[in-house]
């Protein structure tokens, strides 16, 4: 006997196939839909429906976007000498949300993972090379995570970079606000002192 009908089923197998969304997780997810007025599901798939049609790339930055250039890019008010490198769009919109950066963006769709088979080619490595080319950028703020990918990316950006025109930062890592010092990894804590600034 089949317990859950063929049309929930499948929305949960659907949604189960996200990242970070399990079985328990997609089908709490699916049944909430199911309770809400059907008018709620309608606009859900068409906002889904119209994703692929309203959103593409910014041909600068590589952000989703639906204009291009985007909106960051197209803001005078923004210091285009001054991008961020970051791995996601996520990313982006992560920093965003600090409201501290106000330079330009450049994401790299990933990170290397030759074991995935993600090399450079597979980046948007060659078309940050052409923003440094064009001789409107003076500083690169590498902002990758701090997992092995990421540090491996940071890395190779950093020798690709080295003899470029343009200034090479490091986002610095360190100990969280409010966490007690005693209880960080001695990877995170010798970051922290590596990343030590002077004291205001």
């Amino acid at each position: 006997m089949q317990v859950i009908p063929p049309a929930l089923d499948r929305l949960i197998d659907d949604l189960g196939k996200l990242p970070g969304i399990g079985r328990k997780t997609a089908t709490r997810l699916a049944l909430n839909v199911l309770r809400r007025p059907v008018g709620y599901a309608q606009e859900l798939s068409q906002a889904l429906a119209e994703l692929h049609a309203s959103i593409q790339l910014c041909s600068c930055c590589f952000a989703f976007s639906e204009s291009d250039p985007c909106g960051i890019c197209a803001d005078a008010r923004r210091d285009g000498e001054l991008v961020c490198v970051v791995e996601e769009p996520g990313d982006l919109m992560a920093i965003e949300k600090t409201a501290s950066f106000r330079g330009h963006y450049h994401i790299l769709h990933g990170v290397l993972s030759p074991i995935d088979g993600i090399g450079p080619d597979e980046l948007k490595i060659q078309e940050l090379i052409a923003r440094i080319n064009s001789g409107t950028v003076k500083e690169i703020l590498i902002a990758t995570s701090s997992t092995v990918p990421g540090e491996a990316t940071a890395s190779y950006l950093i020798d690709l970079l080295q003899n470029a025109p343009v200034k090479l930062t490091r986002l610095a890592c360190g100990i969280p606000m409010g966490m007690d010092i005693k209880y960080a990894d001695r990877h995170t804590l010798a970051r922290a002192i590596e990343s030590r600034s002077l004291a205001k």
